[in-house]
C-alpha cells in the first residue's frame, strides 16, 4: 500500500492511495479457503468443493467484499500514520476503469480539525441574574387555572348573549349558498369574547337569545390553513339553544382538593415551584450566553468549512420551513435572503464555540458516563413505535456518529456546568423582564445603576448575536464532541423510522372537520423566521 500526500492546505489535506493488485488477489485467495470448506456443490462431498470453482462461483463478490474492507484499512492507517483529526467523513474516490486484476488508485479529500489550545480558566466571571418568584405572580397563575376550571349554567329566561357568557348553537356555513366541508356542528358551544374563532363570528353572536335564528357573515383570513377558504366570504346560518353564564371558581381548599391536592397551601407550592424552575432555566440561558460570549470574544481560530457548511445547512432547513409557513412566505424568504451572510455567521461561531468546548472537557476531564449514555438512548428510544425502539438502540450502538450527535448536547452542559463552578459568579436580583432583555439583547447584558458599566457606550452590534427560532441561537453550538469519523465503504443500517405523529384529540364540542375547521381562528404563523431578536 502507498501513501502519497498530494495537498496541504490550511485544514485541507488531500492523498493518493494505491493498493496493489497483488495485495487484493492473495485477501481474495484467503476468503476462498476460508469458505471453501463451507460451500455445497452437487457432485461432491461436504467441504470437498474446489477452491478454483468456489473462486469462479463467488470471486466478484468476495473481490467487492475485499476491496471495501481493504480500503477501510487504508482510511485508518492514512489516519493513524499521520495523526489526523478528521472533521467529517473523508472523501474516497475510486479512479476511472478499476476492474479486478488492476491496481486500485484512490484519492482522498478531508478536512482536519484546528489546533485548539483550552484557554485558561482564571479570572472567569460571571454575572448571575436571578428573579424571585412574587406571592403576586403565584396568584395570577392561580387565577389562571381558575379560569380554565370555569363552569356555565344557563342564563335567565330572556337574557341576551354578552361577552364571558357561552352560546350553545347550531350552525351551517355556506359560500354563494351551498354548503362546505367541515362547516357543520351541532350543540357547538362557544364563550363569546374567547377570540377561538374567525374574526367576526364571536362577535355577531352578542345579543342572540335561546330559540333565535340569525345569519351572520364573516371574510376568513388570509392565512387560513384551508386554501379553498383563504379570504373568501362565508354566511353561517346559527340556531340558538342555549345562552349560560359563567360561575366563578372560588379559590379556597375545595378548589385546590378538586386537583387532587390536599388543599390550596399545597396548590402554592407547586406553582411556586413551576415558576421557580421556569425563572432558574432563563437565568442559566442568560449566564450561558454571558460565557459563549466571553469564549467567542477570545478565540478566533480557523474552522473547517465542511462543519461549517453542514452547521448552516440545519439553519437553513429550518428557516426556510417557517417561512413556508408564514402568510407571506416569498416576503419571509427574502427577508432571510437579505441576511444569508449574518446566518452564515452564526454557523462559523456554533463551529468553533463546540470545538472550543470539546477541547476544554477533554483537558479537564469532561466525560459522560455509560449510565448517562444508556439513559440518553432509552429516552430518544421512546420517540419512536414500542416495535421500533431496540432496533433503534441497537442502531445507536452500531454507528458511533449516531452516538455522537446523541451524546454532544448532554456533553456541552457539562462542560459548561464545569465552566460555571470554575467562573466567579456574582449574583445580581433583577425582574423577570430585565432577565429577558438580557438573554435577547445584543451584549448579553442588561444594564442598571448598579451594573458597573458605562451606559453612555452602546455596544457594538456583532451580526454573530442576531437568531431566530431555527435554532440559530448564539447560546446553541451544537457540535458533537469529539466526533468519529465514519469509515469509507462501510455499510451502514438506516435508523428506524420515527413514529407517526400521534392524531390530535378531537374536542367534543367541534365540529367534525373534514378539511379544516372553519369556525376555529388558524393558529398565527411563527415569525421567527423573518424576524430575529
Amino acid at each position: 500500500m502507498q501513501i502519497v500526500e498530494t495537498a496541504n492546505e490550511g485544514l485541507k489535506r488531500a492523498y493518493s492511495v494505491k493498493i496493489l493488485a497483488s495485495d487484493i488477489a492473495a485477501r481474495v485467495d484467503g476468503e476462498v479457503k476460508r469458505l471453501a470448506p463451507q460451500v455445497r456443490m452437487p457432485g461432491f462431498r461436504p467441504g470437498k468443493v474446489p477452491a478454483n470453482l468456489v473462486k469462479k462461483m463467488h470471486g466478484p463478490a468476495l473481490h467487492q467484499d475485499v476491496l471495501n474492507s481493504t480500503i477501510r484499512e487504508a482510511m485508518d492507517k492514512l489516519v493513524s500514520e499521520n495523526q489526523l483529526r478528521p472533521a467529517m467523513q473523508p472523501e474516497v474516490t475510486l479512479g476511472d476503469g478499476y476492474e479486478q486484476g488492476k491496481d486500485a488508485e484512490l484519492s482522498v479529500a478531508l478536512e482536519v480539525l484546528p489546533q485548539v489550545t483550552a484557554p485558561s480558566l482564571d479570572g472567569l466571571k460571571l454575572e448571575k441574574l436571578t428573579v424571585p418568584v412574587s406571592d403576586a405572580e403565584v396568584d395570577e397563575a392561580l387565577t389562571r387555572i381558575a379560569a380554565g376550571q370555569k363552569s356555565f349554567t344557563d342564563a335567565k329566561k330572556g337574557k341576551k348573549a354578552e361577552n364571558g357568557d357561552q352560546v350553545l348553537c347550531d350552525f351551517v356555513g355556506k359560500q354563494d349558498g351551498v354548503e362546505f366541508d367541515g362547516g357543520k356542528a351541532e350543540n357547538q358551544a362557544i364563550e363569546l369574547g374567547a377570540g377561538r374563532l374567525i374574526p367576526g363570528f364571536e362577535e355577531q353572536l352578542v345579543g342572540v337569545k335561546v330559540g333565535e335564528e340569525r345569519q351572520i357573515t364573516v371574510t376568513f383570513p388570509e392565512d387560513y390553513p384551508a386554501a379553498e377558504l383563504k379570504g373568501k366570504l362565508a354566511t353561517f346560518d346559527i340556531t340558538v339553544h342555549a345562552v349560560k353564564v359563567a360561575g366563578e371558581a372560588k379559590i379556597d381548599d375545595d378548589f385546590a382538593k378538586n386537583l387532587g391536592l390536599s388543599d390550596l397551601e399545597q396548590l402554592k407550592g407547586l406553582l411556586r415551584g413551576q415558576l421557580e424552575q421556569e425563572l432558574s432555566g432563563l437565568t442559566r440561558t442568560q449566564m450561558k450566553r454571558a460565557l459563549l460570549d466571553q469564549l467567542a470574544a477570545g478565540h478566533d481560530f480557523e474552522v473547517p468549512p465542511s462543519m461549517v457548511e453542514a452547521e448552516f445547512g440545519q439553519i437553513w432547513q429550518q428557516l426556510t420551513q417557517e417561512a413556508a409557513q408564514e402568510a407571506d412566505p416569498d416576503a419571509a424568504m427574502k427577508e432571510i435572503e437579505a441576511e444569508k451572510g449574518e446566518y452564515e455567521a452564526i454557523a462559523v461561531r456554533r463551529v468553533r464555540l463546540g470545538l472550543l468546548l470539546s477541547e476544554i472537557g477533554q483537558v479537564n476531564g469532561v466525560e459522560v458516563s455509560n449510565q448517562e449514555m444508556s439513559m440518553l438512548v432509552q429516552q430518544a428510544a421512546q420517540q419512536y413505535r414500542p416495535e421500533d425502539r431496540q432496533r433503534f438502540m441497537e442502531y445507536v450502538q452500531q454507528d458511533p456518529m449516531a452516538a455522537a450527535q446523541l451524546r454532544a448536547p448532554l456533553y456541552e452542559d457539562k462542560v459548561v456546568d464545569f465552566l460555571f463552578d470554575k467562573a466567579e459568579v456574582t449574583e445580581r436580583e433583577v425582574t423577570r423582564e430585565a432577565l429577558q432583555e438580557a438573554i435577547e439583547s445584543e451584549d448579553g447584558h442588561v444594564h442598571g445603576p448598579d451594573c458597573g458599566h458605562d451606559h453612555g457606550a452602546k455596544p457594538a452590534k456583532k451580526a454573530a448575536a442576531k437568531k431566530s427560532a431555527a435554532k440559530a441561537a448564539k447560546e446553541e453550538p451544537a457540535v458533537e464532541a469529539e466526533k468519529p469519523v465514519k469509515k469509507a465503504a462501510a455499510k451502514k443500517e438506516a435508523a428506524p423510522a420515527k413514529p407517526e405523529a400521534a392524531p390530535a384529540k378531537k374536542a367534543a364540542a367541534k365540529p367534525a372537520a373534514a378539511k379544516a375547521e372553519p369556525a376555529a381562528k388558524a393558529a398565527p404563523a411563527k415569525k421567527a423566521a423573518a424576524k430575529k431578536a
